[in-house]
């Protein structure tokens, strides 16, 4: 069985806005913009990497494997494209207040083509959020954009990994029982 997806933005994520003092985050200047990025980062990474398929979910798309992968010592990664992405039917709607924080979430789930998945983001509607905590086979943790990605999120990615939904014939016999 191939492992869980874990799609990984960048910006909010590994490149916080104001990250708390002392944290080793370094200053890097890449594609003109000003990118703060820790090693110890790249560590959790490769320890996520032991239970997940990493995959790239940010506007970087394959400029994260030429610059952030580099920096933090990541291999190249599957990209989630967004850049040109044409609804297709069976999309998701997407309410129009979450039309900025969730024009990600069809390319994802396109992507994950029902695998199992975790979604480590700054901008997850809370909408999503609730609604996945239902779902065995979905995790969306949102990351607070100003401190990016923490200990306690690779800790409850690791405690309790995504796995897949229920065959519906049994999940239906679950209900009936219940």
């Amino acid at each position: 069985m191939p492992k869980p997806l874990l799609f990984l933005d960048v910006d909010g994520v590994l490149n916080p806005a104001d990250p708390h003092p002392g944290t080793d985050f370094k200053a890097h200047t890449l594609l003109g913009f000003r990118v703060l990025l820790s090693r110890r980062h790249g560590d959790w990474l490769h320890e996520l990497a032991r239970v997940y398929e990493i995959c790239w979910a940010t506007s970087w798309e394959e400029d994260a494997n030429t610059h952030i992968a580099a920096a933090l010592g990541l291999p190249v990664l599957p990209v989630v494209r967004f850049a040109g992405y044409e609804p297709q039917p069976g999309d998701p709607r997407v309410r129009l207040m979450e039309l900025f924080s969730g024009a990600k979430w069809a390319p994802l789930l396109r992507y994950a083509d029902g695998r199992p998945f975790a979604w480590l983001d700054d901008l997850i509607p809370s909408r999503l959020v609730r609604n996945s905590r239902v779902r065995r086979d979905r995790l969306l943790l949102p990351v607070d954009g100003q401190q990016g990605l923490e200990r306690h999120h690779v800790d409850r990615l690791l405690a309790r990994p995504p796995r897949p939904a229920l065959l519906p014939e049994l999940a239906g016999r679950l209900r009936r029982a219940a």
